[in-house]
């Protein structure tokens, strides 16, 4: 499956790049060796200077006729301009920034630097003292979509490298505590103590085996937002849980099952987003820690759901139905939960009982999640040495044994990292994304009430952490962070994860080529995140 979906993702990442490019040299979109008129504003000491520092004045209906395109305020351009040969012609090194019509970032961009184009300027006749009536030929621009394509994926092809070579230390001192704890049997101890959980979820998996400790400290780490002790633990566990595979290179029901979990993203405290949200200026930061933890309980949810579906249905028909006859008062009571919920919701009772968590206990709870994720790593280290030298083991030793370990799984996920990331890369470089699926799914979304704008956000949270993170702060910059539209991302990102990232690294670092179901899994919690996250906004903040 994720062989199909890596495929699909550069193969239409290269057509919406080459279809873009046709159609913007077809329309002439960026005028090339075309004359703009403008206004030259400069020095009285101009005229005397090889080089000098003007702006560039660029009325909106100027801009309007030449380009086809509305702009609010006429454009004020800082430049530098360098005398030519020729007689009232001037080269022009003309700065961009972020107020600049996204035409002109376009043709910034297409050289390669984000801030500054190159063109130049014919001056006709003197205004005033100070000012030129003038005409301005940009820089030539093509194949801009292409262009992206080839910069992004060496780009991030890089970035892949230094995320798997920044784990190596995470990974060594992790694994080098793990190694120290499971020989002093301290994982089999917290194995046994959560047995009557994790053997309803992981029935093919010993209670007593290691892989139960090691996703047990990985949830957990996840929930309290240690995203650094998160991951090591993770494939730490995705190794343990090889152990039991008979059929090496295939994905097992438990491997499937323990990934859901983690791209359906339950954390109890959304760091990131709460930080984000700081910064943009909200006055209530944390006010999305409640819609973040009802949309990720929702999304966990439902990915442990289909997970259990999904090995229903592959084990076979006639064990399908049988499984589902025994536990048919099951599948009842969980539906008419989930109905409860909806109904009370609906009638407003979630928003009372919101306004009293809030009042009473919010804030207790909050400064208590606070501490613990200060406290929790340096307590899980000392700790785990501390029991490992009670029990006599060689601790210093173990240690080192279990970060050579570590080194060697950081390693081994980079061709997988790589080759994942360089597909998202190419995907949304090519504008499929932007152009393609977004207006398609827009059908669906909008009778939902999905704001237009919220669409990109939701779409890229399983593609790309770094780049959903961006489009929310862009978000919240346009539409502020306490705006329905700012709390709706917010949770976005609180209560849904990187299905693609985390796929490649965890089955990169055992080799998993067949993922059989888990992409599948892993999308349908993100879509039940992402709806949950809707409702519960709508609901309380629409």
């Amino acid at each position: 499956m994720l062989n199909y979906v890596w495929l699909a993702l550069i193969l239409l990442g290269f057509a919406s790049a080459v279809y873009l490019d046709v159609s913007d040299i077809t329309s002439n979109k960026f005028r090339n060796n075309g004359q703009l008129n403008c206004t030259v504003e400069y020095s009285e000491s101009f005229k005397n200077q090889k080089t000098t520092d003007a702006k560039i004045i660029v009325s909106k209906k100027s801009f309007g006729e030449f380009y086809n395109q509305s702009i609010e305020n006429d454009l004020v351009i800082p430049a530098t301009l360098t005398k030519t040969n020729q007689d009232n012609l001037y080269q022009a090194f003309i700065k961009i920034d972020n107020s600049a019509p996204e035409l002109l970032k376009e043709i910034a961009a297409s050289s390669g630097k984000e801030d500054d184009i190159i063109g130049q300027i014919k001056f006709y006749s003197t205004l005033d003292s100070s000012k030129y009536s003038a005409k301005i030929t940009l820089e030539s621009v093509s194949f801009v979509y292409l262009k992206k394509v080839t910069n992004e994926a060496i780009k991030i092809a890089g970035t892949a490298v230094e995320i798997a070579l920044g784990l190596i230390g995470l990974m060594a001192m992790w694994l080098g505590v793990m190694k120290v704890a499971e020989d002093a049997g301290l994982i089999k101890i917290i194995a046994n103590f959560i047995k009557p959980v994790t053997r309803r979820i992981f029935p093919e998996i010993p209670p007593d085996h290691p892989a139960i400790g090691s996703m047990v400290m990985n949830i957990s780490a996840n929930m309290l937002g240690l995203g650094n002790a998160a991951t090591p633990f993770g494939l730490k566990a995705m190794e343990e849980l090889d152990t039991l595979n008979p059929n090496k290179g295939t994905a097992t029901n438990s491997m499937i099952t323990f990934l859901a979990i983690n791209t359906a993203g339950l954390t109890l405290i959304p760091a990131t987003a709460i930080a984000v949200r700081a910064a943009a200026g909200s006055s209530d930061p944390t006010i999305i820690i409640g819609t973040t933890m009802f949309a990720a309980f929702c999304s966990t949810l439902t990915g442990l759901t289909m997970a259990k579906l999904f090995h229903l249905i592959s084990s076979g028909k006639e064990k399908f139905l049988e499984t589902v006859k025994r536990n048919l008062k099951k599948i009842l009571f969980i539906i008419l939960v989930i109905l409860s919920v909806i109904v009370l919701s609906s009638s407003g009772a979630l928003k009372f009982l919101s306004f009293i968590f809030n009042e009473m206990t919010f804030n207790l709870f909050k400064r208590t999640i606070e501490i613990i994720s200060v406290i929790a790593i340096p307590v899980i280290i000392v700790s785990f040495i501390g029991f490992g030298a009670y029990k006599k083991v060689k601790v210093y030793e173990q240690f080192v044994e279990g970060a050579k370990e570590g080194f060697n799984i950081a390693v081994r996920i980079i061709p997988y990292l790589v080759a994942m990331l360089v597909a998202i890369a190419i995907f949304r470089a090519g504008g499929a994304m932007n152009n393609w699926l977004v207006p398609i799914l827009k059908i669906v979304t909008d009778p939902l009430g999905m704001p237009a704008e919220a669409l990109p956000m939701a779409l890229m949270r399983p593609l790309s952490g770094s780049g959903s993170l961006g489009i929310m702060a862009e978000i919240m910059k346009v539409h502020g962070p306490d705006s329905f539209i700012g709390i709706l991302v917010s949770t976005f990102f609180g209560s849904t994860e990187t299905t693609f990232y985390v796929l490649a690294v965890y089955f990169g670092a055992v080799n998993i080529k067949n993922t059989r179901y888990a992409l599948p899994v892993g999308l349908i919690a993100d879509v039940a995140g992402i709806l949950a996250a809707l409702f519960i906004v709508t609901l309380l903040y629409g």
